[in-house]
């Protein structure tokens, strides 16, 4: 189960649980094959300035990921899916969130990290940052 840990004090802890809980369930939403498979839907959670270390150690803008994210493993219904665990965020300043956890998709573990950021209530909480590094089978 996702948990949350802060770098403010107890007293603003609702606030910030919120806005961890919105970072991840953006994250989990980015899992899902309906949403991987839609350059629209996928576009809903990804900021402009979006940018991607994948766990191949490619380099993705958010035309890169847009344009290839249908086609990438975990996209398809029928297919693998993401596996996530240890997910925790921190709130680093208000509306920017850091999210870090493992996964597991189709045999290949990897640990996780991801910026998410809200600039405004319109455009709502955007992954900024991702950075993904692969978990060779003896470390784990």
């Amino acid at each position: 189960m996702p948990s949350t840990s802060t770098s403010e004090p107890a007293s603003e802890s609702a606030s910030e649980s919120e806005q961890v809980s919105a970072a991840i369930a953006g994250e989990l939403a980015l899992m899902d094959p309906r949403v991987r498979s839609s350059r629209d839907l996928a576009r809903q959670w990804l900021d402009p300035e979006f940018v991607e270390v994948g766990a191949s150690g490619s380099r993705w803008t958010l035309r890169d990921i847009l344009a290839a994210l249908p086609d990438m493993a975990g996209s398809a219904d029928e297919g693998p899916r993401y596996e996530p665990s240890e997910m925790t965020g921190v709130l680093l300043a208000p509306g920017l969130v850091h999210l870090t956890y493992e996964t597991v998709l189709d045999g290949r573990h990897a640990r996780r990290s991801s910026l998410w950021r809200r600039r405004d209530a319109q455009s709502g909480w955007r992954m900024y940052y991702h950075q993904a590094t692969p978990v060779p089978p003896a470390a784990d």
